[in-house]
């Protein structure tokens, strides 16, 4: 099983980054029942007016080919091109989950 976290940034204001994440983590939160490999999927909206992340997502797929299954598939890229134009920032992280 692979962990695929993924932070971002958004740009514009408190209100409209707010507004913007909410639609973009709805979109994301429907992408295990449109994605075969996508096992599971958490989103979560930043609370903290000190920190300047906005969402966060936690996906999990069985393998780490399956990531670019995931990343690739016309409902995630329809999901992505919500926030295409208010994109500042992205980090991610990938990894086995070992048990």
């Amino acid at each position: 099983m692979v962990r695929h976290i993924v932070t971002f940034k958004l740009t514009g204001t408190a209100d409209e980054r707010r507004t913007l994440a909410e639609k973009f983590a709805a979109a994301l939160r429907a992408l295990p029942a449109q994605i075969d490999v996508l096992e599971s999927i958490e989103v979560g909206i930043n609370e903290n007016p000190a920190e300047s992340w906005d969402l966060v997502l936690t996906a999990v797929v069985p393998t780490m080919a399956d990531v670019e299954t995931y990343a690739k598939h016309p409902a995630h890229v329809a999901a992505a091109a919500l926030i295409a134009g208010h994109k500042a920032d992205r980090a991610c992280v990938d990894y086995e989950i070992r048990q």
